[in-house]
């Protein structure tokens, strides 16, 4: 049983600029997988922080959790135009995420923000909702344990999706499904049709696929990624997630490259590549859990 000054003590380290920011997406991460209002108040509280990653972070961990107490601190992060553009792109897809249909209308209202990864996001989102209206099974446990902003195609030949996948002219939650579609499958002629999308379509899109190499950890991604992390001319947006899918794939092709962009000209990309560098230590290390905010505090004398 975890008591609420056990919370309290997790929520301050996320809260605290002071702390390294490992430490603070350690501690994120341990508030979403307890839950419960005091997790969620916790994780609201950071949204005033001066890290866009971190806050990018924040909402993605609300989406997860699903907890629909969650919804009015999203749409406020949404309406906030001085919020950086990846995190409002994150609070509408954490209010896809949540599920409820009652979001619908804020949602197609930033369906036409000026700016165009809100704007994607939040059409995403709302076809996700339409989706789930219309499809009375929801989409069965993603085997990454995440809630994805499409549910997978149906179609299982690897050609026909990356077809899909890589073509421009066709409806972005029509190639949101043909990615995760690939993701789920797996193996290598998944991955490297994939690998070719972070070379295509609109950064919102090249951004979702390096968070799915991420997920798969394969490295046969790893030059893809490496080159797009390398490229100064890419979005930040993109160029962060593929820094933290080379921290999650955490082979040692992986470690000199986080190493040269952890000084990054870039805020976001230099403290993606810090974090890449605790979740490659993790996944090579023996540490139990990534999550280990509880761990520690319960540890300690």
């Amino acid at each position: 049983m975890v008591t609420e000054r056990e919370v309290e003590a997790i929520g301050r380290t996320l809260v605290d600029a002071a702390q390294p920011l490992p430490a603070r997406f350690r501690a994120l991460f341990t508030l979403r997988n307890l839950g419960g209002p005091a997790a969620v108040s916790w994780i609201g509280r950071a949204f005033g922080d001066g890290s866009a990653l971190l806050k990018h972070e924040l909402a993605f961990c609300l989406g997860q959790m699903q907890d629909e107490t969650a919804i009015p601190l999203l749409i406020q992060v949404l309406e906030d135009t001085t919020q950086e553009p990846m995190v409002r792109h994150e609070a509408g897809e954490a209010l896809g995420a949540i599920g409820n249909p009652k979001v619908l209308d804020i949602l197609r209202r930033y369906s036409e923000d000026p700016v165009v990864e809100v704007a994607e996001t939040c059409q995403l989102a709302v076809r996700r909702l339409e989706w789930l209206q219309e499809n009375k099974e929801k989409p069965g446990p993603s085997p990454y344990l995440s809630v994805d902003p499409a549910p997978p195609a149906e179609e299982t030949d690897v050609a026909k999706l990356r077809e899909t996948l890589l073509d421009e002219s066709q409806e972005l939650f029509e190639r949101y499904r043909a990615m995760f579609a690939l993701r789920n499958m797996g193996g290598q002629e998944a991955v490297l049709a994939l690998a070719e999308g972070l070379r295509c379509g609109s950064a919102l899109f090249r951004h979702e696929v390096g968070y799915v190499l991420g997920q798969l950890q394969d490295e046969a991604s790893v030059p893809q990624l490496t080159a797009v992390l390398g490229s100064p001319s890419e979005s930040p947006m993109v160029r962060h997630e593929c820094a933290e899918a080379l921290g999650a794939i955490a082979r040692l092709s992986c470690l000199s490259t986080l190493r040269a962009f952890a000084g990054d000209a870039e805020r976001v990309v230099r403290e993606s590549c810090q974090v890449a560098l605790d979740m490659y230590e993790y996944e090579n290390g023996a540490q139990f859990q990534y999550a280990d905010g509880l761990c520690k505090l319960q540890a300690s004398p």
